[in-house]
């Protein structure tokens, strides 16, 4: 069952709302940018996702293939959610960035981001083609 959480940038310029289970799967990616952020997402496809406010607070940055898009806040720097390269239909949610009392529990997932090419092999020879794929 999807709930409505709510949540924003630190400053609150940027202000989401996003359905999503109450209990979270989460990644924790240890690719560059991931461990240099310290960044934990969750995924859903963008349809489950609104901007509220602060599409013009809003940067990107892009590195290596240029496929994800990680945006963030430029008025206070913290990167509420990003296009992530595995799942462009989706978006990948921080849910430290989440305000509502609405998260019950946080199942957190390891997955080798600094392995990509490896790690996704792995996936699609096990018969798993995306470790993201939302259930």
């Amino acid at each position: 069952m999807l709930v409505k959480h709510l949540g924003s940038c630190h400053c609150g310029a940027v202000k989401f709302e996003v359905e999503a289970p109450a209990d979270l799967r989460v990644f924790r990616c240890n690719c560059s940018i991931c461990h240099k952020k310290q960044n934990h997402h969750f995924i859903v496809p963008k349809r489950q996702f609104v901007l509220l406010t602060g599409t013009d607070y809003l940067t990107t940055y892009t590195f290596n293939t240029h496929l994800a898009k990680h945006l963030f806040c430029r008025q206070c720097g913290v990167q509420c959610f990003y296009s992530p390269r595995s799942n462009p239909d989706c978006y990948g949610v921080m849910p430290h960035c989440i305000d509502s009392p609405t998260i019950t529990s946080i199942e957190y997932v390891d997955f080798d981001g600094e392995h990509w090419e490896e790690a996704m092999n792995k996936c699609a020879e096990s018969g798993n083609k995306n470790p993201f794929d939302i259930k």
